[in-house]
């Protein structure tokens, strides 16, 4: 279930400040007013402490990172999948500063607020946010996790989380992970095709968060038909001259433009379909000679020669037989 921004802020900020904010309200109230320190229970265990920086515009790149565990995949991160706060961030700056700490390098790494960061970069507006130096891998994580659970993510990057847990052997089947993940089977199997997918291939698209199962089932079956030359030459054309696909349309709204991009890589396939030459079967020999066959999927074609009246409506009979 999607938690409130301002509920997410309480949860997260929800523990005494350097005010002796005593209340969540509270707490949220020197967030939102961009309180210089604010102390915060990771995870409800240690209480530490968190300094406001503002990051100029031109230095957010250089000097910030977002956690490698975050599970929100960054090159997702356009104009269109950060329009719900793009706009009020350009008109009225940033109205909740993003969480993050200092790393061995004195990067600032990001764990709450990687659309926060990349809507600054897009608007060249501040970065507000709040840095702790002695955050542990463990509680970056949790601080992360909270903050994603705010904006939905992708059936890519769930079905990226769904594989982890497969491939460290905590469930087995999709079953387990439908269980354990809160949601049906079929989206299960649907995250997990999109996880398998090629980024380019997703990249094609404005904004990946709103792409549904049954586009992904579908970009997933066509995609897997090819072989792998025919997979690279796709993956090539979505990644022509440095551009997304998407970005090839314009004056359009968000939903023409991913039907748009959908028909062109709909088109691309099958053209390469098209121009793939299959090479016929050579006939294999059953008797030298006499008699040889060919085998297509679930058709069997039989080619005798030098067959008499008598032989051939044995034969005939017997195939019969056997077919009723």
């Amino acid at each position: 279930m999607a938690i409130k921004t301002s509920d997410l802020n309480a949860k997260l900020f929800g523990k005494a400040n350097k005010r002796r904010a005593t209340t969540p309200a509270e707490a949220q109230t020197a967030a939102k007013d961009n309180a210089q320190v604010i102390e915060l229970a990771v995870a409800g265990q240690d209480m530490v402490s968190f300094e406001l920086q503002r990051i100029p515009a031109t230095e957010i790149e250089q000097k910030t990172i977002v956690f490698s565990d975050n599970s929100r995949e960054q090159s997702f991160l356009n104009e269109h999948a950060l329009s719900d706060i793009l706009v009020t961030l350009r008109e009225r700056g940033q109205q909740y500063p993003a969480v993050g700490r200092k790393n061995s390098e004195g990067k600032i790494e990001v764990l709450d607020g990687s659309r926060r960061r990349m809507s600054c970069i897009l608007a060249e507006k501040d970065f507000l946010i709040y840095v702790a130096e002695d955050i542990n891998g463990e509680h970056a994580k949790f601080l992360s996790d909270v903050a994603n659970a705010h904006k939905p993510l992708s059936l890519y990057e769930r079905g990226r989380e769904m594989q982890a847990k497969l491939d460290s052997g905590e469930v087995t089947d999709q079953k387990g992970l439908a269980a354990l993940f809160q949601c049906s089977e079929a989206l299960v199997s649907g995250a997990l095709k999109a996880a398998s997918l090629p980024l380019p291939l997703l990249q094609a698209y404005p904004n990946v968060t709103e792409l549904g199962r049954p586009t992904i089932v579908k970009l997933h079956k066509l995609f897997n038909e090819l072989d792998e030359a025919a997979q690279k030459g796709i993956l090539d054309k979505c990644q022509k001259d440095g551009a997304y696909v998407w970005q090839r349309f314009s004056d359009m709204s968000e939903a023409k433009i991913t039907k748009q991009v959908s028909v062109l890589l709909e088109g691309w396939i099958s053209d390469v379909n098209e121009t793939v030459e299959k090479p016929a079967k050579k006939p294999v020999e059953l008797v030298k000679g006499k008699a040889s066959y060919v085998r297509k999927g679930q058709s069997l074609a039989l080619n005798l020669k030098k067959v008499d009246d008598v032989l051939a409506q044995e034969i005939i009979q017997f195939i019969e037989d056997k077919l009723k």
